[in-house]
């Protein structure tokens, strides 16, 4: 027999990706051009010039069996330094190279950190919304995913509630900031109590608790009072899962990496246990030229203005139609209030005007919509007069 489990996840498809496969049908019946695909978190932004340009150049300069030969498991040595050196003169966490994972993107730095972490009856701890992902990644690695509520208004954690949750099967909290799906960023104060309380915790268990931070939109921000706080900076025993697909514009590379602070309790026997993870997962050797690219391009971006201009005519023109938004300082998403209280339904209604969102109750938040702002600004443009018919609808 296989195993049920995995022919659940393979035989259908997540609610994000039956959106996406049900707008190229809409655009092949009634033409690209009338279909609002709101619905995937794929990058609209080229990626930057140095990207096209290291990759050719690479090619062009480097040995073809050396190029696309095996890396060492963890990834080449001269990238990861590279990286490790990057991040401390940017967040002033001193790293090297053999604090460094390189992965096949978030989604694998993310399952194999929980598999380093994890053993039977452990538990993780996240906040609603949530990147649906994490509950299949933190079960394939035997543990289980607890998620807690955040603030209505804000999407800021709720600590009272995460206070109560802690105890001493909690292994590690996962947080994502800047959000998918609600582009909420976590500040310096969100993050002093966060960690002061995980200080707090571990001391009072006699064990460290992870915090587990996933930065797949780190650079994503738009205003320059707006600070990402370094989760390093604050507690020492931080993992951090980052990729390169939404900063660079390349989620189709699937090149990331694990970073471990290597003042955490442990360090070492941490890191050889994502080596480990890595292994018995089949993640050694990222893709060869692509972490070279990263390398050279580590900290460059795609064109930031284009999604700002987008997340403000968006937001903008939705509040003005009544609808209630959350409004996103960094990602590429928006989370919208449904205008009832049945998300699916209000999803169902968006769908006779093309308009295709989200329902947030796949990110843990019934009653929410996302609506991913990576398309092109013409899209929103002409979507707005029909999310204001939709308004109309519900007598915003």
């Amino acid at each position: 027999m296989i195993n049920e489990k995995m022919y659940q996840l393979g035989s259908k498809r997540s609610t994000i990706r039956e959106i996406f496969e049900y707008a190229k049908t809409r655009a092949a019946e009634i033409g690209a051009d009338k279909v609002f695909d709101f619905s995937i978190g794929n990058p609209s932004v080229p990626a930057p010039k140095q990207v096209n340009d290291s990759i050719l150049r690479i090619v062009n300069e480097m040995p073809s069996v050396a190029l696309h030969g095996y890396t060492s498991a963890q990834g080449d040595k001269t990238v990861r330094d590279t990286i490790a050196a990057n991040y401390t003169r940017r967040f002033g966490v001193p790293l090297c190279g053999d604090d460094l994972y390189m992965t096949c993107g978030a989604a694998a730095s993310l399952t194999i950190t929980f598999k380093a972490l994890a053993n039977v009856g452990d538990e993780f701890i996240t906040f609603a919304p949530f990147f649906p992902e994490y509950g299949v990644f933190v079960a394939t690695s035997g543990a289980t995913l607890t998620v807690l509520k955040s603030d209505s208004k804000t999407m800021q954690p709720d600590f009272e509630a995460l206070e109560q949750a802690i105890s001493p099967k909690t292994k590690g909290v996962l947080i994502n900031s800047p959000n998918n799906p609600s582009g909420v960023v976590y500040g310096v104060e969100t993050m002093r109590r966060l960690t002061d309380l995980l200080k707090q915790k571990s001391a009072e268990y006699g064990a460290p608790i992870y915090l587990i931070s996933d930065e797949p939109y780190r650079e994503l921000v738009y205003d320059k009072e707006t600070i990402v706080p370094c989760p390093m900076a604050y507690y020492d025993n931080t993992i951090v899962c980052y990729s390169y697909s939404k900063s660079l514009s390349m989620p189709g590379e699937r090149i990331g990496y694990v970073a471990v602070n290597p003042k955490a309790a442990d360090a070492k026997a941490v890191y050889a246990a994502v080596c480990g993870a890595g292994r018995a997962l089949g993640f050694v050797c990222a893709p060869a030229l692509f972490q070279r690219v990263a390398a050279e391009c580590d900290g460059l971006t795609a064109d930031l203005s284009v999604y700002k201009r987008n997340r403000d005519l968006l937001y903008n023109g939705l509040t003005e139609c009544g609808f209630t938004c959350v409004y996103p300082d960094g990602a590429f998403y928006l989370f919208m209030k449904a205008a009832e209280e049945d998300a699916a339904a209000f999803c169902e209604r968006a769908k006779k005007y093309e308009l295709l969102l989200v329902n947030g109750a796949d990110f843990g938040a019934p009653g929410w919509v996302r609506i991913a702002y990576c398309v092109q600004t013409d899209l929103i443009e002409r979507a707005l007069p029909l999310f204001k018919e939709l308004a109309k609808e519900y007598n915003l």
